[in-house]
């Protein structure tokens, strides 16, 4: 018997140790299940060393491990479905699978499943029912469809629920196989009887590795006070055994055997180890039969932590503090009066609040403005706030607190009040609701004022919302009327250049024709100013193109119109018409071209409008006793055009503006007023709608480079032009 309490002792401490530690996470439905499931093997492994050990009693103590059994297959099926993750369990579920066990347990009672047991020196001989075979294949149904639920979210789990499913499955398969090899195949085998207990002893061992090294049942925090839990009940157990069976021998003559003596201890350290959960769940029962107003303060004050940080929403704080007073301190009504940050009002928010007047409440915040005292019971209030208290009494307020700190008390009003009505029972408010409303009070100060600020921040960003919503649609007007004037300048400029470019023509056609002589001998002071109108006449008939390219740019019609273009020869046409303006203005102008050029797909006219502008620009900013050089290059595999001069310039901070519609640099305006910043915009357009690019470079009172590139693969070149200039060198065009 020695022997085999041996056995069995370290299984049932092992298995009630584990459950122990396990129910300290009560409140997850997995660990509740787990515990049920692991205080029944303990129960059902005592009851099997019973019998094991021949104890009188061998019929019931078998009819009651029958019932066990069929009790903790039921919950190792119900672990099964609700682990890893606390699933909930269907109330279908639960009925249809706990009924065959109801049935069984109580059959298990009657000679259908156990008829009688005989104790004999090989063991014990068991004499069983006609159901009994059947109890066993639905047990086994149970822990196998268990296993297998198990076995299957191994898929779905990280890798840490992983390593915990692969432990489970294997110390939920040892014990069954060796309760299986114990019970029903190698029933009348002494040794294979040991399996039993060793095979539990085993699931307990992995289960514990599982709970330590992979986090089984989270119970890492709760592992230092259950452990020194466990060992201060096993001392007193032990302690309890010594003294009452010591006391039982030395002075009754009483003697037990060692295995009585174990069980008492045992049955002792598991009473001892249920009995503070069982007593907090007998206070609550008793509490809620004979002390309808007791209550917990710390949950109290823990529901309502749980609330302050879970929301800034005022209303909601407040509703839900309002319910937590009343579901504890059992009033019959809780609400709030909290003065508005932006108005003089106060807003009530609270449960099953009476109706308020505001009459009242103006008068309460008078009168509670000069009291220091926290929290007002209506009934123990002096003569010398008998107003208050006559104001309270007529709406039925039992307790007023108010929520000020120390500082509000002394230089403003406080954020507001608590109005409890009288108690449900009919009992007075003792010393504890006072000393805990106070406290709520305290708590509540700070996270009301972080509510109120919170709901300032919204409404301004609701203001500052609805203002950029304002502005918004001003500046779409604004914009929908600029849209429609620039479409009217658009109009006019258009309309106006057609207007402008038929006499212009016509004009610069006649002076073509006198300075041609076709109307007579022209001398030189005639021919110089004729020269100087045509000159202008064809500046104008350029700027009439750039403000019809602008607004076909803006309609887009801007078309480029490609044709063989022999570069050098235009270039050498545009500078030539700018030679006297040059001269007039004291310029060395210069062209240095290549002996060969080839013929390129250019749109002529704006092409030579751009090189047009480009020069007229450098002569006009460019100082008396300036140089420009106009050089046309040819490399490998592109062609440049430059335009350099030693003229004012553009500043550094603005020529980053300078190819914009209609800007101009500040410089630029005093040396030439009648610009209008319109050429190098389109000269840009034209270059880069023909695959080009813009060459700038400027440095202010040094001079300036401008120019385009063009890539000869883009342009399709043809057949080169022979040049009767030698390559490189310059050709002077003014003297």
């Amino acid at each position: 018997m020695l022997t085999q309490a041996l056995i069995y002792l370290p299984s049932i401490i092992g298995i009630v140790a584990v459950a122990s530690l396990v129910i300290f996470r009560s409140k997850q439905l997995t660990y509740r299940l787990f515990s049920i499931f692991a205080l029944f093997v303990a129960i059902w492994l005592v009851l099997q060393f019973f019998v094991d050990a021949q104890i009188p009693g061998g019929k019931l103590w078998l009819r009651l491990i029958s019932a066990t059994t069929g009790i903790l297959a039921y919950f190792f099926l119900a672990f099964s479905v609700s682990y890893p993750k606390s699933q909930k369990i269907s109330n279908r579920f639960a009925i249809f699978t706990s009924f065959p066990v109801i049935v069984l347990a109580a059959l298990s009672f009657t000679p259908l499943l156990i008829k009688n047991v005989v104790y004999g020196p090989d063991g014990s001989n068991v004499s069983v029912g006609a159901l009994y075979q059947v109890q066993n294949l639905i047990l086994l149904l149970y822990i196998f469809v268990g296993l297998v639920m198990i076995a299957s979210r191994y898929k779905k789990s990280n890798f840490k629920e992983r390593r915990q499913i692969s432990l489970l499955s294997i110390a939920f398969s040892i014990a069954v196989a060796g309760n299986i090899l114990s019970g029903l195949v190698f029933t009348n085998s002494q040794i294979f009887q040991t399996f039993r207990p060793i095979s539990i002893f085993i699931m307990v061992a992995i289960i514990a590795y599982a709970m330590i090294k992979h986090g089984l049942f989270d119970i890492r925090l709760v592992v230092a006070r259950s452990l020194g839990y466990v060992t201060t009940i096993a001392v007193l157990a032990s302690m309890y055994g010594i003294i009452v069976f010591g006391i039982a021998r030395l002075v009754f003559d009483l003697h037990f055997s060692v295995i009585v003596q174990i069980s008492l201890s045992a049955v002792t350290a598991i009473i001892g180890l249920t009995f503070e959960n069982f007593w907090k769940r007998f206070n609550k029962l008793t509490n809620k039969i004979f002390y309808r107003d007791a209550y917990d303060p710390q949950e109290l004050f823990d529901h309502l932590n749980r609330t302050l940080v879970s929301s800034l929403n005022l209303k909601f704080l407040l509703k839900q503090t309002s319910s937590i007073i009343v579901e504890n301190l059992k009033s019959e009504f809780v609400f709030f009066g909290i003065k508005d940050n932006l108005s003089e009002s106060y807003r009530i928010e609270g449960t099953n609040q009476p109706k308020h007047n505001g009459e009242d409440i103006a008068k309460v915040r008078s009168l509670t403005s000069k009291i220091s005292q926290s929290v007002l019971i209506v009934d123990l209030l002096d003569e010398k706030h008998e107003d208050l208290k006559r104001i309270l009494n007529r709406n039925n307020v039992a307790i007023l607190v108010q929520l000020a700190t120390n500082a509000h008390k002394k230089t403003e009003e406080s954020l507001g009040f608590i109005a409890l009505g009288p108690k449900k029972s009919g009992n007075p408010y003792n010393s504890q609701d006072v000393r805990v409303l106070d406290t709520v009070a305290n708590e509540l100060i700070i996270a009301i004022q972080n509510a109120l600020h919170f709901e300032e921040i919204q409404r301004f960003n609701i203001t500052l919302q609805a203002k950029v919503r304002d502005a918004t649609r001003q500046l779409q007007r604004t914009n929908a009327k600029l849209e429609a004037l620039d479409e009217t300048k658009d109009d006019f400029i258009s309309m106006a250049s057609h207007q402008l470019r038929t006499p212009l023509t016509s004009v610069k056609g006649y002076l073509s024709m006198v300075l041609d002589g076709d109307a007579g001998k022209v001398n030189d002071t005639q021919r110089k100013m004729l020269t100087q109108a045509f000159v202008s006449s064809q500046r104008m008939v350029y700027l009439i193109a750039d403000l019809l390219n602008v607004s076909r740019l803006k309609t887009g019609k801007f078309v480029i119109d490609s044709s063989p273009t022999d570069l050098s020869k235009l270039i050498t046409e545009e500078v030539s018409q700018l030679v006297e303006t040059a001269e007039s203005r004291e310029i060395k102008l210069t062209y240095t071209k290549p002996a060969k050029f080839p013929v390129l797909q250019l749109d002529e006219t704006k092409i030579r409008q751009v090189i047009m502008n480009f020069v007229d620009n450098a002569i006009y900013y460019t100082p008396a006793g300036g140089h420009i050089d106009v050089q046309l290059i040819d490399k490998d595999s592109s062609i440049e055009l430059r335009v350099v001069d030693d003229g004012i310039g553009v500043p550094s901070a603005e020529q980053h503006h300078l190819f914009t519609k209609f800007y101009r640099a500040r410089n630029a305006q005093k040396a030439r007023p009648d610009g209008t910043g319109l050429g190098l915009f389109m000269a840009k357009k034209v270059v880069m709608a023909q695959g080009g690019a813009i060459i700038f470079d400027s440095k202010e009172g040094k001079g300036s480079t401008f120019g385009f590139v063009f890539s000869k693969e883009k342009l399709q070149s043809v057949a080169p032009v022979t040049s009767p200039v030698k390559s490189k060198t310059p050709v002077v065009i003014n003297k």
